[in-house]
């Protein structure tokens, strides 16, 4: 690559989608995931700088291996259920309300608004509005008629 390592990251933030995904083919060997445009940005600049100063040590690597096979399988009580229909954990929804943008970051096991932990998206919009809302239809991730 000719490209300084800096260069290459901030060409990713203004390259179409198709250069992402051909940008990926070619570092990865593999089709990209139909994940969004931030997953696969994030992604590829992780790669672009592994590729260039090097990955993880062997020995944080056998550290996370030996960590996952000891919480593989683990029974952690009830399973929390995790919508199907929720975007990825990192997937930022924004939501502007009387003049002022809102961002909430959907994680694994909750969302984040405002630096503070919240197990649902009715409550956060709650809070930003001061009245009861169904989460999905305020993020817009679900119309008013109920269909998804």
């Amino acid at each position: 690559m000719k490209d300084p390592v800096l260069a290459q990251l901030a060409a990713l933030k203004g390259a179409p989608a198709a250069a992402l995904k051909a940008k990926w083919r070619a570092l990865f060997d593999s089709e990209p995931p139909p994940y969004n445009r931030r997953f696969l940005e994030s992604r590829l600049a992780y790669r672009i700088q592994e590729l260039a100063y090097g990955g993880l040590k062997k020995e944080t690597v056998e550290r996370l291996r030996v960590l996952a096979r000891q919480y593989d399988g683990k029974d952690g009580g009830r399973a929390k259920t995790r919508s199907d229909r929720l975007p990825i954990a990192g997937t930022r929804l924004v939501r502007e309300w009387q003049g002022v943008h809102h961002c909430v970051t959907i994680r694994a096991e909750d969302f984040e608004f405002q630096g503070r932990p919240y197990k649902s998206l009715s409550a956060i919009a709650r809070e930003i509005t001061k009245v009861r809302w169904n989460g999905w239809v305020f993020f817009g991730l679900k119309n008013h008629r109920g269909a998804a």
